[in-house]
């Protein structure tokens, strides 16, 4: 094994998420490389198959063919960058022509995103539900804004989504579907009070009262973000969320 193949070995997080113009939340997406295969979660489904590179190209290119999984027998076709910790790639979803820039405008079937290496050492936990509750998260919200990156999620994301506060773990869901799942852990002694999500690498704040809860959330390994504010560049999700009565 050499090459970008070689540098590609290992677990990358989907930082950036954008496809037919519309970015989404990342859900805790990632990939992982061995050797020429790899294994994706994504908004809560496993796929995996094999992936072959080309760095000879310009852009160089990268197919994902499916062997297990939603797109089992699919096959996507990509372009991508790599600058050492960082991967750029943007894929043709399963059935359309490999992208030629790095964009993915309305209509093209095209998904744009930004891979971050994951270099911890820690191995995932498994959630605990019996773990102790966090009183004033706990239960079932429904998202009613979301910015990420400075821009309005999609409407019909915003309209399906919800989140479980649960134990330990915290689950996201777009509609019925798992969009992701993680071990969380808050610090109440700082204002506003501090929200790690474990499996996620990720680092926020958040405030509830009277129902509503309010957060923040730093892109993946990114230091953790002041205040509830979203602006073009920063990584972060800004998120209101009303509880379930």
């Amino acid at each position: 094994m050499k090459g970008d193949l070689k540098k590609l070995q290992g677990t990358w997080f989907i930082v950036t998420l954008e496809m037919e113009g519309q970015k989404y939340p990342t859900g805790g997406s990632k990939i992982a490389i061995q050797g020429d295969r790899f294994v994706s979660v994504n908004m809560g489904a496993e796929y995996e198959g094999s992936v072959t590179v080309d760095e000879t190209q310009t852009p160089k290119t990268f197919d994902l063919l499916f062997e297990q999984g939603p797109e089992k027998g699919n096959q996507s076709l990509g372009i991508y960058e790599l600058d050492g910790d960082s991967w750029k790639i943007c894929l043709g979803l399963t059935g359309k022509r490999r992208p030629t820039k790095f964009a993915a405008e309305k209509g093209t079937g095209h998904a744009l995103e930004l891979l971050q290496r994951d270099n911890a050492k820690e191995k995932a936990a498994p959630i605990d539900e019996n773990a102790a509750a966090v009183p004033e998260l706990e239960g079932e919200w429904f998202m009613h804004s979301c910015m990420q990156d400075g821009k309005s999620m999609d409407a019909r994301f915003l309209k399906s989504a919800r989140r479980v506060f649960h134990g330990n773990g915290t689950t996201l869901f777009a509609g019925k579907q798992v969009f992701m799942k993680s071990r969380f852990s808050v610090d109440g002694s700082q204002t506003p009070c501090c929200i790690d999500y474990h499996d996620l690498r990720q680092h926020g704040i958040y405030q509830g009262k009277d129902g509503t809860l309010h957060t923040a959330l730093a892109g993946v390994g990114a230091p953790r973000p002041g205040d509830f504010t979203a602006t073009p560049g920063d990584g972060r999700t800004v998120s209101q969320w009303t509880r379930k009565r």
